[in-house]
């Protein structure tokens, strides 16, 4: 069961939301808001960065009337498979500051990757003389993004197993 916030900081069934922060003492709110804002602003901050360089790719790559959006698949494709790279480097491979994920992850890599504009070109493909095109983007899209996470994740593993293999290190 899950519970309804209320404007008192407590669930709908009385229990606070977090019982270590008392939001009606001024003190404790403040420090909510900074420690919240500094990570609102590296995701702020990674997501310009990231929608600029998809802006900056689809400005390279133009999309032609009733075309394959060639730009945005490549943008969701490899902005997947770098995220599966990130979340094995931060959560299995090394200690990142805690404003790494956010900037890099929800940020930049958040920017850069488009499910609205995926959407909303599948949308503006489906008339009768562009429905091929409509659903070969939409699955292509999807059979290939989705895996290129899983591959980018695997690669990462292999690759941080194989630097620090035995022999690897004996060689060394």
């Amino acid at each position: 069961m899950t519970s309804e916030l209320t404007t008192s900081g407590r669930a709908d069934d009385g229990e606070p939301i977090d019982p270590d922060i008392d939001i009606h003492r001024p003190e404790q709110r403040r420090e909510l808001a900074r420690s919240h804002g500094a990570i609102l602003a590296v995701i702020s901050a990674g997501g310009a960065l990231g929608a600029l360089a998809r802006y900056g790719l689809a400005q390279l790559w133009p999309t032609p009337p009733g075309g394959f959006p060639w730009a945005t698949f490549a943008t969701n494709v490899i902005g997947c498979f770098l995220i599966g790279i990130l979340m094995v480097a931060v959560t299995e491979i090394w200690v990142a500051h805690p404003l790494v994920r956010p900037f890099l992850g929800v940020g930049i890599l958040g920017g850069f990757t488009t499910f609205s504009t995926y959407a909303n070109d599948t949308r503006a493909l489906l008339h009768p003389d562009t429905m091929i095109t409509a659903f070969t983007y939409f699955a292509l899209t999807l059979l290939c993004a989705l895996p290129a996470t899983l591959i980018a994740v695997r690669l990462a593993r292999w690759a941080y197993e194989a630097i620090r293999s035995p022999e690897r290190k004996a060689v060394a």
